[in-house]
């Protein structure tokens, strides 16, 4: 017996398919035979005599048969003999012509709804039976269902609209250097026009307005501890969270070091700590030598954290240090002037609109921003990764999870209509369990990747990932969102910034291609951020110029990218279902041969020159259709901003080679002469030092030696 045809058939209704290939399907000069799950084909008598010799122990037929799994079905098409049998090829080409022509993607979208009229419940019911019935088990399910629609809402109108966003950002026209701005932005006649000038507001109120309270709040109480006023403004009620996060403990000692919190009020944030974190990718339809043994990553995503109480500590760290809070508020426009940026926001709960000024504007909203949207045009983010899951307090039988495990990576089944869908669960407090599942998605106008359809999916799927009765489980939240990555080429490939306007986490999108939240990049990233800000506040640096000097990009991470476009499926393309299984398989089977660090630097954003070509060279003698594959999924365009991608690379390799030894020290030494006389000159030194000492392994005397940032904030007093 032998495997000829496997297909991905993109409908959750498996007996649809079954019954059309049982009543409909013609397979030509073939005895059709019914069966259960398909059929079984038989040659006619005529093909079944002379010039072929079939074992006598093996029937002359071909069985066909469709099962269902991952709210998808699936098609295998075996031959029982030992050779191919007469007119094989052309009814395998026949078949999967028809298939395809029957049964084509289909990228279903929410329904337009109106919340006067009936509930979020009653309005999605008929097309989210299954997300609607658990959401109501949740405490503020209809507030929490109404935040996921309005969030693909958002998304899907920032994909679609790439070139007319919504604009919210405008300049004033009398500025001197106004043809230069324009220029850089790159958009149309909006700039300079100022719907609401309001030219009479005295100086900046503030010195930093921070739009989005989720990440914007851990880098807000920093700054407001190094005697900034500042102003956090979040459209939710602050201190919820939609998601959970998890971090490893090397990673969260920087908000110690920051002086952000104390080792004592870091642990009380902390729920759990697990031994060893798993990394898994189903391989039972790939070749023997695409298979691999688990990964195991026992110092990655190994904390989980109190999202909630780690918010409010921020938020009370904030306005002790004297910052304000106006939650419930969303954004709605800025006005940038030559001194200051005057925002106008709509507090929710009464509908009034009210302007503030700062210094400088931060943005921090995440994939929803429309700033993010407005400075990058048709390349806001190239890919994303839409997340579904929820938070369960209990309800799992004895025996199916040890809370002292995550897994970190997983999947059971392959490609689902045209996605690969990966699990995540990490042990909290207690019996609490957060399971997320989420694929790898290029951003595309047709198909802009759905939360609704993903939770679908999610509720009808999670006993097949882990054995449980969804009647017995109690939901404590949902956790949603959309993850987005952006493939830069180079430092300069994104906008991050513009005169007095920054962005960070989610909405700068700079993170990695697997350990890819916001939250994770950000507290890699915070002194990095953090010592160029206030460098560039206190000189009063803010300037396009100088702030696009402040961002977490690293060409390590940047070179990955194309890992990440290889677990995306091409809009309207079929591919072989297990083919991102075995890529995945292929590269996770590298890193368990590898010694622990190696895997440990790699997810962390560590992973230096030598190492990635290293295993990107094992990786194609172990696998070399691997190159074939990524062509045939990224085409020659990515493969050619990817080489370029790749010399950046070795530039940058190269240089931190030279530099890395002595540069941090140096600055060291000039500091007190040049920072005072030159500040722009030596803010653009400090973030050379910042890109060449951050992303790559070091001992404990090279990070003292690097830690320059941390020597900085010490000096002011933090």
């Amino acid at each position: 017996m032998k495997e000829i045809l496997y297909l991905e058939v993109p409908i959750s209704d498996t007996a649809t398919v079954r019954s059309w290939l049982q009543s409909e399907f013609d397979p030509g000069n073939w005895e059709k035979i019914l069966t259960p799950d398909g059929f079984c084909l038989k040659l006619s008598s005529k093909y079944t005599t002379g010039g072929t010799n079939f074992s006598e122990n093996l029937p002359k037929e071909i069985s066909v048969f469709v099962w269902s799994v991952q709210r998808t079905t699936y098609l295998k098409v075996f031959r029982w003999a030992d050779t191919p049998l007469p007119q094989e090829k052309d009814f395998l080409q026949k078949l999967t012509k028809a298939v395809r022509q029957r049964f084509p993607h289909c990228y279903p979208e929410p329904p337009a709804i109106d919340l006067s009229q009936q509930s979020i419940f009653e309005a999605l019911a008929p097309y989210y039976p299954l997300t609607v019935k658990y959401f109501q088990k949740m405490p503020n399910g209809e507030y929490d269902l109404q935040r996921a629609y309005w969030w693909e809402q958002r998304w899907r109108e920032g994909v679609r609209h790439p070139q007319q966003p919504r604009q919210v950002l405008f300049v004033r026209k009398d500025w001197g250097h106004f043809d230069k701005l324009s220029a850089s932005l790159g958009t149309g006649d909006w700039v300079g026009k100022t719907p609401n000038p309001q030219s009479l507001i005295p100086n900046p109120q503030y010195d930093l307005i921070y739009i989005g309270g989720a990440l914007g709040v851990i880098h807000a109480a920093v700054m407001a501890q190094l005697g900034y006023k500042v102003l956090l403004v979040e459209r939710l009620a602050f201190g919820r969270m939609n998601r959970e996060w998890n971090i490893s403990r090397d990673e969260l000692q920087s908000l110690v070091n920051l002086g952000l919190f104390t080792p004592a009020e870091l642990e009380t944030i902390i729920v759990r700590e697990y031994k060893d974190g798993f990394n898994k990718f189903f391989d039972g339809n790939n070749p023997p030598k695409l298979r691999s043994p688990i990964l195991h990553t026992p110092t990655v995503l190994n904390i989980s954290l109190d999202s909630d109480k780690l918010l409010r500590l921020c938020g009370q760290k904030l306005t002790a240090a004297g910052g304000e809070i106006w939650d419930e508020t969303e954004f709605l426009q800025a006005n940038i002037e030559q001194s200051r940026v005057v925002v106008t926001l709509q507090h929710l709960p009464t509908q009034t609109q009210k302007q503030v000024s700062g210094r400088l504007l931060v943005d921090a909203m995440g994939t929803a921003s429309p700033i993010a949207w407005q400075l990058n045009g048709g390349r806001a983010f190239d890919s994303v990764c839409p997340t579904v899951g929820a938070v369960i307090d209990k309800g799992f039988a004895p025996g199916v999870w040890d809370s002292q495990y995550g897994d970190v990576l997983y999947s059971h089944g392959d490609i689902s209509r045209g996605r690969q869908l990966i699990w995540e669960l990490f042990p909290g407090a207690g019996e609490e369990l957060t399971i997320y599942l989420f694929h790898y998605h290029e951003v595309n106008p047709e198909n802009p990747g759905s939360l609704l359809e993903m939770y679908e999916d999610f509720f009808t799927i999670l006993p097949e990932y882990r054995r449980c009765d969804l009647e017995q489980l109690v939901w404590k939240k949902p956790t949603f969102g959309y993850i987005p990555g952006h493939f830069s080429v180079n430092s300069r490939d994104r906008q991050v910034a513009f005169d007095r306007l920054i962005a960070i986490g989610d909405a700068a999108s700079l993170q990695s291609p697997l350990v890819f939240t916001g939250f994770g990049s950000l507290v890699r990233n915070l002194e990095r951020l953090t010592t160029l800000l206030n460098v560039a506040l206190k000189h009063d640096l803010l300037s396009q110029r100088h702030l696009n000097l402040i961002r977490a990009y690293q060409s390590n991470v940047s070179v990955t990218w194309l890992f990440s476009k290889g677990m995306m499926v091409p809009t309207g393309k079929f591919l072989p279902p297990q083919r991102i299984n075995a890529m995945l398989n292929t590269f996770f089977g590298l890193l368990a041969d590898e010694p622990l660090e190696v895997a440990d630097n790699f997810i962390k954003d560590r992973c230096d020159w030598l190492t990635f070509n290293r295993l990107a060279l094992k990786a194609a003698r172990i696998n070399p259709a691997l190159i074939w594959w990524i062509w045939e999924m990224a085409g020659w365009k990515d493969l050619l901003r990817w080489l370029g991608n790749y010399a950046n690379f070795g530039r940058h390799a190269l240089v931190s080679a030279l530099l890395g030894a002595w540069f941090p020290s140096f600055l060291i030494w000039v500091q007190p002469k040049l920072e005072p006389r030159y500040p722009g000159i030596w803010l653009w030194l400090l973030s050379i030092n910042y890109a060449i000492t951050t992303g790559r392994p070091r001992s404990p005397q090279q990070f003292a030696n690097a830690n320059l940032g941390n020597e900085t904030l010490r000096s002011e007093g933090v």
